[in-house]
């Protein structure tokens, strides 16, 4: 890539791990390594956690949040800024939470082998979806 033909939101849509911050109680970022899903046409990036996870309850208390990806060679990065929902965790495997991590997974990975195994995880290990509405997004290719 070249600085003059970077895109940030195509890294954002390709990248498998990132670095997602939220604002603990203090004001000081929590930063946590994600699997994030960029969905640019919809302008969201979504994400799967554990219902006990720091971020989770920094979410719940302030929404906002930011999502820093690289490059593997670590010299282009993009950064989006949003709000963030939290939808769960479900307690029934066809409930509306679970949909919307089936609905996720559907758009990130495609079909699930096994969707009852799936609902059934889902449930038992207390996820939640974190949606994040992307309002702003920048990054740089140095190389």
């Amino acid at each position: 890539m070249t600085a003059t033909s970077f895109n940030p939101h195509a890294l954002l849509a390709k990248s498998q791990i990132g670095v997602l911050a939220t604002i603990k109680t203090d004001g000081r970022p929590q930063l946590s390594p994600v699997q994030p899903f960029y969905d640019e046409p919809a302008g969201v990036i979504y994400v799967s956690t554990s219902a006990g996870t720091a971020k989770v309850a920094n979410l719940r208390r302030d929404a906002r949040a930011t999502l820093e990806v690289t490059n593997p060679d670590g010299l282009s990065w993009a950064t989006a800024e949003g709000v963030a929902t939290l939808t769960g965790p479900g307690t029934s495997p066809h409930g509306p939470e679970v949909e919307a991590l089936v609905d996720y997974y559907r758009v990130a990975a495609g079909e699930h082998p096994d969707w009852d195994e799936y609902r059934e995880a889902m449930v038992s290990g207390r996820r939640v979806l974190i949606t994040m509405t992307v309002d702003h997004v920048y990054g740089a290719d140095i190389s």
